[in-house]
């Protein structure tokens, strides 16, 4: 992996060149194998959190942990397009818009134990632009080349603090177009259904029952891009356990294995149907 600036990697991209970096801040990574019509996003799966921030921060590491959502690049590692969060949401949160982004309050618990300085401030913000500026021009390019692009926004959730039964995977909807998309929000529902789960006896997949699609990420593509459509895919975190912070490696295996086929035949079905 090589080390490259948000130019850098733009004018890659622009050229069609493939390639896996790092940006040069160290905020994310982006992996280019090949130019296709999908693109796979985890931008909750980053833990770094800046030193200089540690001490302001009334929330220890594994409050970190707890909140983000390990594993879930993971999940979608061997797929041709990839872009990953590196940095913590608890130094900016890129699935909020940049008004918002940094926290003052997280989960019920003030975050800060004392005011961020403006100059700290506009470094995390910095950060989140420079992201959102390497994903239009990705997205671009990739409108351009195929004009029908699909995004699968992976992330996860933390299913202990729920008083009811909640499914294993949940899929946001709320701000895309179901009525044109209605088909593939369906099948791609259907498919992770039938994932097989060591230590899961049903895979339940259900649309808009814990979260709703409401991330900036999705809300970003979807408003600059006519015919993008993001798939905001959460599963619930029974691939560790949440409270003694340990990864069940053969389940985040079973997932990673098994999407690699559900993934890439829902994504070709998509843009054969669109091209179509």
């Amino acid at each position: 992996m090589i080390r490259l600036s948000a130019k850098q990697l733009i004018e890659k991209i622009n050229n069609e060149e493939i390639f896996e970096a790092v940006c040069d801040d160290y905020s994310f990574t982006l992996k280019v194998d090949a130019y296709v019509p999908y693109v796979c996003s985890a931008i909750h799966d980053g833990h770094q959190f800046r030193r200089e921030l540690w001490d302001k921060c009334t929330h220890t590491e594994y409050d970190r942990w707890f909140e983000e959502d390990p594993c879930t690049k993971e999940f979608v590692k061997t797929h041709p397009i990839v872009i990953a969060g590196c940095d913590s949401r608890f130094e900016y949160d890129l699935n909020r818009d940049p008004d918002n982004a940094i926290f003052d309050d997280a989960w019920g618990k003030k975050l800060w134990k004392e005011r961020l300085t403006t100059e700290q401030r506009n470094k995390s913000l910095e950060k989140h632009a420079t992201f959102y500026t390497v994903v239009h021009a990705l997205i671009s390019k990739l409108e351009e080349k195929f004009k029908d692009v699909i995004v699968y926004d992976m992330h996860s959730y933390n299913w202990k603090r729920w008083d009811r039964e909640v499914p294993v995977i949940n899929l946001g909807t709320t701000n895309i177009d179901t009525q044109r998309y209605g088909t593939f929000i369906e099948s791609w529902r259907i498919s992770l259904s039938q994932l097989d789960i060591p230590g899961v006896p049903e895979t339940t997949s259900l649309e808009n029952n814990t979260f709703f699609g409401k991330g900036y990420f999705l809300k970003f593509i979807t408003k600059n891009f006519r015919n993008t459509l993001v798939l905001a895919t959460e599963f619930k975190k029974i691939y560790c356990d949440e409270m003694k912070q340990v990864i069940f490696p053969e389940v985040v295996f079973a997932i990673e294995k098994q999407l690699q086929k559900k993934l890439k035949d829902h994504a070709n079905a998509f843009y054969k149907t669109h091209k179509s």
